[in-house]
């Protein structure tokens, strides 16, 4: 696990290894107020503990308007700081860099008159309308750009050391991202990456040259052409670059037949190849510490984003380079534990409990 273990700059900021804890929200665990709790603290902590090299802070809504759940943390308002203070502390107290990623879920929220670059429809995998997009004005975008640009200022103000924009998984900058769904006519629509360019450009100026400001978007919006596009463009202004996938059902991820990992691992891939000095992470379906090591050295990724190997184990970093077992998700679907919809948030995880009964 040598490649692993080494450092990675981004910015003026080093990472503790190459093995990043990408944004995933506990569903539940807060509530209406968006205010982070003990119990955050803990999962955190624990998280830092055990081995990450760079831990991003779950998707936090930028206005109570745009959550994708009731329970969702947030930065809209200064009373949420004093909370992520404590979590930017708990983290920081193992050496690990600490990061929040920013949401405005537009018409993939709780919002079902929402906010999005053109009228759109969602449906769902039956065919029935979810909710309504609803076309935002100008000077709603601007609005929404100073929400992002302010709900930065508040987590620099809390202690961490950056902040990542949500721009995929059908959130509202991927819907900008999006020309199937932004079909504007305006200057958010001939430059639909205007949006989140705009917002990158108001955090620098608000937050100076040393806080670290990145993008996750998708590699396939619709397709890796449009996703290259959009990486490139984003290349003078972004920090980072964390590749994941797109608008569910109005892109097209696919890769090469014999791939040995995922489509959004391929797209970072290729994003990597065309902007080597540009730090890019990848994400998916990674579940053990070889499988980390083989997709940075054969994509050439900076970083590699494993998510439900800490959910298992928290201490999956420090096994993972010490060469220990792991653990494994169970993929337990459709019950997961940490499914926002299909539990109260009492389920417990599989995966953990039996790497936890190996452990005795």
């Amino acid at each position: 696990m040598e490649r692993l273990k080494e450092r990675v700059k981004i910015r003026n900021l080093w990472t503790k290894n190459r093995i990043a804890v990408p944004p995933m929200v506990c569903f539940h665990w807060s509530d209406d107020t968006g205010r982070v709790t003990d119990k955050n603290l803990r999962h955190y902590g624990a998280m830092a503990a055990g081995g990450a090299g760079l831990i991003i802070g779950e998707a936090t809504a930028v206005t109570k308007r745009g959550r994708l759940h009731e329970t969702q943390l947030g930065l809209w308002e200064d009373a949420q700081t004093e909370g992520w203070k404590r979590l930017a502390d708990a983290v920081h107290s193992h050496d690990v860099p600490f990061f929040v990623q920013l949401l405005h879920a537009g018409v993939s929220g709780i919002d079902k008159k929402a906010d999005c670059p053109d009228n759109y429809i969602l449906r769902d995998s039956k065919g029935e309308r979810r909710a309504v997009g609803c076309r935002m004005t100008a000077g709603r975008i601007r609005e929404i750009t100073d929400d992002f640009i302010q709900a930065a200022a508040r987590a620099q103000r809390a202690g961490l050391d950056g902040v990542e924009l949500h721009g995929c998984h059908s959130y509202l900058i991927c819907q900008f991202f999006n020309r199937n769904i932004n079909r504007r006519e305006d200057i958010y629509g001939q430059i639909r990456e205007k949006f989140a360019l705009d917002i990158l450009q108001g955090i620098r100026e608000t937050c100076g040259e040393d806080f670290v400001v990145g993008i996750r978007l998708g590699a396939f919006e619709p397709d890796l052409e449009d996703g290259i596009r959009n990486a490139l463009s984003l290349g003078e202004k972004a920090d980072f670059l964390d590749v994941s996938y797109g608008f569910s059902g109005e892109s097209t991820p696919y890769k090469p037949e014999k791939y040995p990992f995922s489509e959004a691992v391929y797209g970072a891939q290729e994003i990597k190849k065309r902007m080597p000095d540009m730090p890019v992470f990848g994400v998916d379906g990674i579940t053990d510490g070889h499988m980390a090591e083989e997709a940075v050295c054969l994509a050439g990724l900076d970083l590699i984003d494993v998510g439900r190997g800490f959910l298992v184990n928290p201490n999956f970093g420090n096994d993972v380079l010490e060469g220990r077992d792991c653990g494994r998700c169970l993929h337990c679907r459709p019950a997961c534990r940490w499914s926002p919809f299909l539990n109260d948030g009492t389920v417990q995880c599989p995966g953990k409990n039996l790497f936890l009964g190996r452990q005795k």
